[in-house]
Parts: structure tokens; C-alpha cells; sequence
């Protein structure tokens, strides 16, 4: 488990270090003194585990965790009990009180070690979608019992993406990138940042500005395909 440390005392952040010093699947890849440091280093080295002090000085670990679109899982180090509810209104895996016990930190990290065993299981089971698969759309009171291969065309509408279908397109709660994740992609293309293509609904391509490449689709939409993905597209569909 990739482990950061958020603690605002130097002696605090040491001993949680000695004390994970001997513990074998846990590798412990930074440190910050501050929340405003912690965002940086949680992105730039996305950890599994954060262990998280409360009180610090520009903002508290529960500020921390809001600003965060995909959060670790969580332990809580602090030298206060009257945070513990609120800690797990967050779902925090555990709520340590300093001084840090031994067994209570063996106790956390069992829990912690099997949260992320249990999310990686569930995206190794999360399976592609193949082209002739069933798929249950609903976009406020309307739904849709869609099959894949009747879907021409995918686009981002801000947090949502709108499903192109016969004379349909409804919109869903789902990010572009979480519909690339599950489509064949031998069949459906990401052409830019946008949207995603059935390539099956292709009449034709022209080349177009600065190496880049325009798809003409069946229902008579145009698509640009970006620079990136006009070297890609290019790879995959030439001999």
C-alpha cells in the first residue's frame, strides 16, 4: 500500500514512520505539513492509503478530503476523540488517537488492506461491454433498453454524456471516460476529448488540418478527430 503521511508536527509525522517502518506491504511515499502541500502531493502521487491529521493550521483534514475528486482511503491521527463521528461521516477506515498504539495500527491497516484488495477485485470485474450487449438507459422519466451496436455516437455534456441512438439521445450520469472504460474498443473510437464513435457508422474520412483527420458519419455528423487520435486511428485501421 502507497501510504502519505498529513500531519503538521514534524515528531508526529516521525513516528507514524518508525511505527510503519517494519510493516511489509505498506511503503510510505511522502510526507506533507499542510493540506495545501497534501493536495499537490495526493495528485502528483496518487496514494492508496492517507494518513490524516484534523487540526492543522490553513485548513483541516476534513476540508482536505472535500477538495479531493478521488480520495485514498482514509486514517484518521489526531490527539482528539471528539472528531471520531464526523471522521466517519467521510468514510474514514479508522480514527487512531495519538499517541499511536501498535495494535490499533495493525488493526487499521488489516482494514485498510482489505478495502483495496476488495477495489481492485471490483475493477477487474468491471467487464467490456460487447457490441451486441443490452444496456438500460434513463434520462428522467424516459428509458431505453438500447443495444450496443444501435449506438453511433458518444459526447460529454459537462458531467454527463449523450447517448446518440436511432432518433434518440438521452443524456446519463456517466463521464466519457467511464464509457470508453466498458465499450469494445474495436468497435467504438475515442476521436478527441469529446466523444467517442461507433466506427461501424462511418461513410467516409477526409483528411484535414495539420495531419488531423474529419469523420463523416451515416446520420450525416461531422466529427474532427484530434491530432493524437488521427495517429492512433491511423495505426489501428492500416494494414
Amino acid at each position: 500500500m502507497k501510504a502519505l503521511i498529513v500531519d503538521d508536527s514534524k515528531l508526529a509525522r516521525q513516528e507514524l514512520r518508525h511505527l510503519l517502518k517494519g510493516v511489509d506491504d505498506v511503503e510510505v511515499i511522502g510526507e506533507a505539513e499542510n493540506a495545501t502541500l497534501a493536495l499537490e502531493k495526493i495528485l502528483d502521487l496518487k496514494p492508496e492509503l492517507l494518513f490524516l491529521d484534523i487540526q492543522m493550521p490553513d485548513k483541516d483534514g476534513f476540508e482536505l478530503l472535500e477538495e479531493l475528486e478521488e480520495v485514498p482511503e482514509v486514517i484518521f491521527t489526531t490527539a482528539f476523540d471528539q472528531y471520531a463521528m464526523k471522521a466517519f461521516e467521510h468514510n474514514a477506515l479508522d480514527y487512531l488517537q495519538k499517541p499511536i498504539k501498535v495494535e490499533r495500527l495493525s488493526s487499521a491497516l488489516e482494514k485498510a488492506s482489505e478495502k483495496l484488495r476488495s477495489r481492485s477485485k471490483s475493477k477487474k470485474d468491471k467487464s467490456i461491454l460487447g457490441i451486441d450487449k443490452q444496456v438500460f438507459v434513463k434520462d428522467g422519466e424516459s428509458c431505453w433498453f438500447v443495444t450496443l451496436s444501435d449506438v453511433r455516437l458518444l459526447e460529454i455534456m459537462g458531467s454527463y454524456t449523450r447517448i446518440y441512438f436511432k432518433d434518440q439521445k438521452p443524456m446519463i450520469p456517466r463521464s466519457l471516460n467511464y464509457m470508453e472504460s466498458r465499450l469494445d474498443p474495436e468497435v467504438f473510437f475515442r476521436v478527441n476529448r469529446q466523444e467517442i464513435i461507433n466506427l461501424k457508422y462511418i461513410e467516409r474520412i477526409e483528411p484535414w488540418f495539420s495531419g488531423t483527420l474529419k469523420v463523416y458519419m451515416k446520420d450525416g455528423k461531422e466529427v474532427e478527430v484530434s491530432r493524437r487520435q488521427s495517429i492512433k486511428f491511423r495505426e489501428i485501421m492500416s494494414f
